[in-house]
């Protein structure tokens, strides 16, 4: 087991920070729209029901991927990389995962309200 593995350092701390930032906002959620503290984008701020549904979404997602990225950083202990790989694959993953929770919490704002939105 090699714990100096960048690839290891750098998945399991933002697993960790992601995995602690979804349950704070599972758990104490931002109750007003604000421009601080929770998932701030033009369609989550639209209106008081679309931020409530987003930031119980959202928390939800980043719960989700704080687990699984570190568990690939745990699995990274047992692997041999070089540092250079090993850094540009976790700031990769880590790109990839907020794109992720970006497109998939907007895809659900829009599946959502934006879809009853036109029925009205």
């Amino acid at each position: 087991m090699n714990f100096s593995n960048p690839l290891f350092i750098i998945l399991c701390a933002h697993g960790i920070i992601t995995l602690s930032a979804g349950l704070l906002m599972y758990y104490k959620p931002p109750k007003k729209i604000n421009h601080l503290y929770g998932y701030r984008t033009k369609r989550s701020m639209s209106s008081q029901e679309k931020w409530d549904f987003a930031q119980k979404y959202s928390s939800q997602e980043m719960i989700r991927q704080g687990i699984v990225i570190t568990g690939i950083g745990l699995v990274n202990l047992f692997l041999s990389v070089s540092e250079i790989v090993s850094v540009l694959i976790a700031i990769s993953l880590i790109i990839i995962s907020v794109i992720l929770l970006l497109f998939k919490t907007e895809k659900q704002l829009k599946q959502k309200f934006d879809a009853h939105e036109t029925l009205l």
